[in-house]
């Protein structure tokens, strides 16, 4: 029937001169999209005459779903099941126990898979020498410690500082947390990144946490603001704050105190006179982290006589929870994957045998480029968290995950071999076809 029963995994990571590679998360993430009952894990992390490893975007998981998911495909072509179907079968959902130990709460795994088979990309006619292949990626996200800001000044304009730096646009996601927490409008929000001298304590961004994470200490820091702002409101209308409301940007008092709306504006413009300056503030370490699930559909044409791969069509599908600024959802999908095709086409290291790098510019070290790339579609999958008031999940790490063993399982039923070893550079490629 398809299902798995047991699995052993070994995993080597090099981590330079020193400790600390990635080989953890490689572990976490491994086995962890599938229900196998029976497992063991080898982790080493191996000390090396190389420079020391630094994280990169899921750091570890990559390299582990390229072993697990090239096996997946494997399988699924021994017992002539859909690679995809072959997922579903073994798919983790709501209660399965993740192989790094919690019990999953709601996700969106099968969610995905079941979008990725529907769509158009997967049933597309291929051409001569092309292939198609897919892959699953899981990361499990961060949620460390945050803290928000949000002052209103005497116009009715609102200003959130957060410490987390915004490398994806977590920016805008946090004014637009504001905007409808308060309900007002965007454009009267000025979202900051201030330091931590100036705003209370933030972890680093990464780990996938910020929007929610730091979205979350702003969404109660916004909540701490409305309560403070009916307050106001209630004192100026000499009644119980418990016969106050907020609604559309206004303090709404009860049907009997039989009060006018008071607009956040007018609440702003007197705070001087009913107790100082509006601000909200929240600091936290959420629990209830939503893990990560994608599955990627990469098609890709082969030449024969040079070896090269072209990438000619890309979808990639993931469960966000809820897409707070889609856009940027979208461009968090799209750089992931365009980082993972790097990775298995043509992105490496040339050491010598002294341990010394040799292609250490961008000239030598060959990262994808406009050109090398399709235009990436995108399908973003909503199965809210349970954990945060929209919902959010974590997706800025997962997108990275599928790539590398996608375009391996193209490149395979493209040419008809199969490449262990990344990247699958021409010569490499060439060498596996005249070897056939």
């Amino acid at each position: 029937d398809g299902k798995l029963v047991a699995a052993e995994g070994t995993l080597k990571y090099g981590a330079g001169a020193y400790k600390g590679s990635p080989v953890s998360p490689g572990c976490m993430c491994v086995f962890a999209s599938y229900e196998i009952p029976n497992f063991l894990i080898h982790g080493f992390d191996v000390v090396l005459n190389k420079p020391k490893v630094a994280a990169y975007r899921a750091p570890g998981a990559p390299m582990a779903a390229f072993a697990m998911e090239s096996v997946m495909n494997e399988m699924a072509s021994k017992l002539n099941m859909d690679p995809i179907d072959f997922r579903l079968a073994n798919a983790v959902k709501e209660g399965s126990v993740a192989a790094y130990g919690p019990k999953f709460p709601v996700i969106g795994f099968v969610e995905s898979l079941e979008a990725a088979k529907a769509h158009p990309h997967y049933s597309a006619t291929l051409g001569k020498n092309q292939g198609r292949g897919v892959a699953a990626g899981f990361w499990f996200n961060g949620g460390m410690q945050s803290s928000a800001t949000i002052n209103v000044n005497e116009d009715g304009s609102v200003t959130v500082i957060t410490g987390s730096p915004d490398v994806g646009g977590s920016r805008a996601s946090m004014a637009l947390y504001v905007a409808e927490e308060l309900g007002i409008s965007y454009d009267l929000i000025t979202p900051l990144v201030s330091n931590t001298e100036e705003v209370a304590y933030c972890d680093v961004t990464g780990g996938s946490r910020t929007t929610f994470a730091t979205g979350l200490a702003v969404i109660n820091a916004s909540r701490n603001l409305v309560a403070e702002m009916k307050k106001r409101a209630a004192a100026s209308w000499d009644i119980d704050v418990s016969e106050v409301s907020w609604e559309n940007g206004q303090a709404i008092a009860s049907a009997g105190a039989d009060k006018p709306p008071m607009p956040m504006t007018k609440i702003a413009a007197k705070a001087s006179r009913t107790g100082g300056p509006l601000s909200g503030h929240s600091s936290l370490r959420p629990r209830g982290v939503g893990a990560g699930f994608g599955l990627h559909i990469c098609d890709v044409e082969i030449d024969p006589e040079t070896g090269k791969t072209d990438v000619i069509r890309y979808t990639a599908v993931q469960d966000a929870g809820k897409a707070i600024h889609p856009a940027y959802v979208e461009g968090q999908l799209q750089g992931g994957a365009a980082q993972g095709i790097g990775w298995a086409l043509n992105e490496e290291y040339v050491y010598n045998d002294k341990g010394v790098l040799e292609n250490f510019g961008f000239l030598d070290y060959r990262m994808p480029v406009a050109n090398d790339l399709p235009m990436i579609d995108t399908v973003i999958v909503e199965v809210p968290n349970p954990a945060h008031p929209y919902g959010v999940r974590g997706v800025g790490e997962t997108p990275i995950v599928p790539p590398l063993a996608a375009v391996a399982a193209a490149v395979n039923n493209a040419a008809g071999v199969r490449i262990c070893d990344l990247p699958i550079s021409p010569p490499r490629l060439l060498a596996a076809i005249d070897a056939k």
